[in-house]
């Protein structure tokens, strides 16, 4: 013992730089593309530059500063910035250099060094410095989105360890990700910040380093953003073939419908389409057939997380899981598929859907060492049970469901008087409010509220704009709304603002479910000290199963490929990546600027 610990005080003073520096950095394993690639194999490098793209978003804005939680801030903003690192969309996380030109950091990864290339620029020309990076960290950390309390939370120091490096600290403990997660990090101008109100809202356009700036906005309506000619990493293998068009911009609607039918009428380029019914009959029109409007389906390997309806378990009608297992029957998944989707989906059974993360099967030797300690507060199917929504036959009325919906509320302590479901204690209504973002999708929720006023359960749909939306859940005035939690191939420290206690009582964070469990919070930091893939998807399965079994939401469905629309007078790399979305913005170009 006493060697060992002579050992830990002599290492702890050993220089930072008896470690290598690498040009890249893997969660897990070697990065796919070695120190002399060229530009990644999803891209097109020869793609011609100019032209314009037209693009769509839903709702308003009233920001142009993404990084607080105040105001609606506008679409593609990331354009603006560069970060230290940028990550390959057909690898599940590894990490390039962007602003950094090399990353070092030690097998444990207990610190992070970042050395920053000397080209690197912001659009004024002043050079991107260290000073910037630690601003950055900083400024985020104490006046940023609470999202970043969560995200650096392990963070102990950051300090300028040479002419142009910058090195991060980190609390002991196993978190791989963290280096990678610091990466990410945009690199803001402490000259122009340092002058500004950082934590209120703004429409005047900032100072950013990356391949766009801002060129004109309409607030609250449209907002137009120009490729920068002179961009200093226009030619680093990392943007190779990236960033094509001269112009991007963006149009708002206040309606989905009203956005669709503006589609069609050429008001802007392309559509991510996700409403099946849409898809199956809304493109039933000349320029689909005569060749000028194209539809494709996209397969891809990323996981769907979790749609589905979300309780927030703050509310006293909902603390109960017996209450939120029984409404979950009054769903009809399959019924709903056949008729409103046309058969497009696939019932959801994991909060990490269509992925290698999702639980399978009953939980494994290496699943159990997990959740053993926790077995007092977990229900007792997490260890003995496949969780398995509800089905139907698909027929109309789940009588069936509706009967054990029924019986496991009468065990909860709620009866039906008078055709209403009340608490045998306190004589309380069981009644809530859903809460949407779109008056869409209330297609999808009636049909619910209709099953539950069956089992004298009283539920009132609301539809509000993007706006009202956004703040509502902010400060998590609902009492169940219906959301899409997605997850990335590598969870890590997202998922306490997702799930962990903290967050729970955080204003704008993601925990809008308001869970607080200790195998939750052990679970999320397993996940995130995992020192191997096998080990991140065991803890990962675990915590899947924790999460289902809890009934903290009613599964929906889910799709593994993309439905893409767009007016053919676009170029497109013949290779899409796997791990992302369809990067349109990035990869495609203007059939115009061939000529």
């Amino acid at each position: 013992m006493l060697r060992r610990l002579l050992l830990a005080g002599l290492l702890s003073f050993l220089p930072l730089a008896a470690h290598a520096w690498a040009p890249a950095l893997a969660m897990h394993g070697e990065p796919k593309y070695g120190p002399d690639f060229q530009h990644f194999d999803y891209v097109n490098p020869d793609a011609p530059k100019g032209g314009s793209l037209r693009l769509s978003a839903l709702g308003t804005f009233d920001s142009l500063n993404s990084f607080i939680l105040r105001g609606t801030p506008a679409v593609g903003l990331g354009l603006l910035y560069d970060t230290l690192t940028v990550s390959s969309a057909d690898e599940p996380f590894t990490a390039y250099g962007l602003v950094a030109e090399a990353i070092e950091t030690p097998p444990d990864r207990s610190w992070v060094k970042f050395r920053l290339r000397p080209e690197a620029r912001f659009h004024d020309g002043a050079p991107i410095r260290a000073e910037d990076v630690i601003f950055t960290f900083n400024l985020l950390r104490e006046q940023g989105h609470p999202i970043w309390k969560f995200y650096y939370a392990d963070v102990t120091s950051v300090e300028k360890t040479g002419e142009r490096e910058v090195t991060f600290r980190f609390r002991p403990g196993e978190n791989r990700e963290l280096p990678l997660i610091i990466g990410q990090m945009a690199v803001l101008p402490e000259h122009y910040w340092k002058e500004r109100d950082f934590s209120r809202t703004t429409l005047e356009p900032p100072l950013g380093s990356g391949p766009y700036r801002i060129a004109r906005v309409d607030a609250g309506r449209s907002i137009v953003y120009q490729r920068v000619e002179d961009y200093w990493a226009k030619d680093l293998p990392v943007n190779r073939g990236r960033y094509n068009f001269d112009q991007i911009r963006y149009d708002y609607y206040l309606d989905s419908m009203v956005m669709l039918e503006a589609f069609k009428g050429g008001a802007f380029d392309i559509r991510l389409e996700n409403v099946a019914k849409n898809w199956a009959t809304a493109y039933d029109v000349p320029a689909v057939q005569e060749g000028r409007l194209k539809r494709v389906e996209i397969p891809h390997e990323l996981p769907q997380g979790m749609q589905g309806f979300y309780y927030n378990i703050r509310r006293p009608v909902f603390r109960d899981p017996q209450v939120r297992k029984a409404l979950g029957y009054a769903f009809d998944f399959e019924w709903t598929n056949r008729n409103i989707f046309f058969s497009a989906y696939t019932r959801t059974r994991s909060y990490f859907s269509n992925s290698e993360l999702a639980a399978v099967g009953l939980p494994s030797p290496a699943e159990l060492a997990l959740l053993e300690p926790f077995r007092d507060q977990l229900p007792p199917e997490v260890f003995t049970q496949v969780y398995e929504p509800p089905s139907t036959t698909g027929m109309g009325i789940p009588r069936a469901n509706l009967r054990e919906a029924g019986r496991l509320l009468k065990e909860a302590g709620w009866e039906v008087r008078d055709n209403r479901r009340v608490h045998v204690e306190t004589g309380r209504v069981l009644r809530f409010e859903i809460l949407l973002p779109d008056p869409s999708y209330e297609r999808l929720v009636l049909p619910f509220v209709r099953n539950l006023e069956r089992l004298g359960v009283i539920a009132t749909v609301r539809s509000v704009d993007a706006t009202q939306y956004i703040e509502r859940m902010k400060r998590f005035d609902f009492d169940m709304t219906m959301l899409t939690r997605g997850q990335s191939l590598s969870p890590g420290n997202e998922q306490r603002s997702y799930w962990g206690s903290r967050a729970a009582d955080e204003p704008g964070s993601q925990n809008y479910i308001g869970i607080k469990h200790p195998a939750v919070d052990a679970l999320i930091e397993k996940i995130i000290a995992a020192p191997d893939r096998d080990g991140l998807i065991a803890a990962t399965r675990a915590l899947d199963r924790v999460l289902l079994w809890n009934y903290y939401v009613i599964p929906h469905y889910h799709l593994n490929r993309w439905r893409l629309a767009y007016w053919d007078k676009f170029g497109r790399p013949e290779v899409f990546p796997k791990y992302s979305s369809p990067p349109v913005e990035d990869t495609w170009w203007a059939k115009s600027a061939e000529n």
